[in-house]
């Protein structure tokens, strides 16, 4: 079951900050060191000082957060709610040419135990979570909510939308970098929280964003544990502030993170490439548009990939899937016929005999205009790109208690950070 609660959310104070647009910024782990420079300027009380603080002569990066988020809470840039609420978000974007609407609601959600009905699909690594431990550590507080997804089997999404919101004016109205359009909505009557955290309770909560974050709150939750005296269940470090949509195909977005790899002056590079006729049918596009088409079109039927080297794009279509059971034997089926499964192990791992874990020569993007232009300007570098997972292959890899391979999945739009903030009133201070 799945067991949330409304929450005092900390917000920004609109009597201090003249306007959103400013302030937000997106998740801390798709902002790109660039950006991350963009947003430390644009405004003294953008939220990156906290999210993705940097590191002084007086301070590293989480004091300096610490001492960003104490000092805004004292001068009223932020403040918080003065009653318990569930925030009704909506997110209005356009994606290939077609405009589209998400819905869902933020709350808490109750980390539970082991055995909890929170089904996580994506493996994660060590290094973020070390840094988003010791962020969380300082602030006490969730700086922006998990992304989680549910059957919604008693329409609770569009019961709120239509009996509770329809027709009232938002309290969040701002458009981002991207035109994305996020709108946001108390839901503050009591009998109506009773009602959304009742529909709730029967529900499996699917991680679709934020893994690194809801491991993080495990292990603190669990580090609490061991410092706390009496436990009732209910003390703060027991939640995590989540954001809920529903799996409607007609707002919701998932993206491929597509790879690029670095293959240096390898003199055993053209051999390797070579190889991939073992085991793809490779067949060249010479127009980008008409590449992506086919490669999208062909991903319909059948297991292809697409790869873009030395200024050519090719497209990879699988011959024999059996090829993977071979390779990944000790997995289940639906994780070896994951197409990012092939590109992993079959093309970088058994044929240009790379380490999965390789952070200097396998990176990562939902956009493949930068891979490509990052293989116009160095010719060591090899694009690959995916289609997107589908949400089934998601529901059936958690529910079989599997990860997909880090990076699979890139939701889209991304829940802004900043909008509301979870603040631990009741938490013991650990030093």
């Amino acid at each position: 079951m799945a067991k949330i609660k409304p929450f005092n959310a900390i917000i920004y104070n609109p009597e201090k900050i003249n306007g959103l647009s400013g302030v937000v910024c997106p998740p801390y782990d798709v902002i790109s060191p660039q950006n991350q420079e963009r947003y430390h300027t644009i405004n003294p009380y953008n939220f990156i000082h906290i999210l993705l603080s940097k590191d002084s002569p007086e301070q590293d990066k989480y004091q300096r957060a610490e001492s960003y988020f104490k000092d805004w809470l004292k001068n009223k840039i932020l403040i918080q709610d003065e009653k318990p609420a569930i925030y009704f978000y909506s997110q209005q974007y356009t994606i290939k040419g077609e405009k589209k609407t998400r819905f869902g609601f933020i709350s808490l959600l109750h980390l539970g135990d082991k055995t909890a009905s929170v089904l996580r699909h994506e493996h994660t690594r060590a290094e973020p979570k070390e840094d988003r431990l010791r962020l969380l550590k300082k602030v006490k507080a969730n700086l922006s909510p998990i992304f989680a997804l549910f059957l919604d089997k008693k329409r609770i999404i569009q019961r709120i939308l239509l009996e509770y919101i329809k027709g009232k004016e938002p309290f969040v109205d701002v458009i981002d970098d991207e035109k994305i359009n996020h709108k946001l909505w108390r839901v503050d009557a009591r009998d109506t929280l009773d009602k959304i955290e009742d529909y709730m309770k029967d529900e499996n909560i699917f991680l679709a964003d934020g893994h690194h974050r809801y491991e993080v709150a495990c292990a603190f939750r669990d580090e609490m544990k061991r410092k706390s005296g009496a436990l009732t269940g209910e003390e703060d470090f027991n939640y995590i502030l989540a954001y809920f949509t529903n799996m409607d195909p007609r707002g919701l977005t998932i993206l491929p993170i597509h790879r690029l790899v670095n293959l240096g002056l390898r003199p055993d590079r053209e051999t390797s490439m070579l190889d991939l006729k073992n085991y793809f049918h490779i067949e060249q596009v010479k127009e980008k548009h008409k590449f992506f088409f086919l490669m999208e079109k062909a991903g319909r039927i059948e297991h292809v990939l697409g790869m873009y080297a030395d200024k050519k794009y090719w497209l990879l279509r699988l011959k024999n899937i059996k090829i993977l059971d071979k390779l990944i034997s000790d997995r289940i089926p639906e994780f070896r016929s994951l197409d990012v499964s092939i590109l992993n192990y079959l093309i970088l791992k058994s044929i240009l005999k790379l380490d999965l874990d390789d952070k200097q020569n396998i990176t990562f993007s939902p956009h493949p205009e930068e891979l490509i232009a990052r293989v116009n300007s160095d010719s060591s570098y090899i694009a690959f790109f995916l289609n997107p997972v589908k949400i089934e292959q998601i529901i059936s890899i958690s529910l079989n208690n599997e990860k997909m391979p880090t990076k699979s999945t890139y939701f889209y739009p991304k829940v802004l950070s900043g909008l509301v903030i979870n603040k631990f009133d009741r938490l013991q201070r650990i030093n």
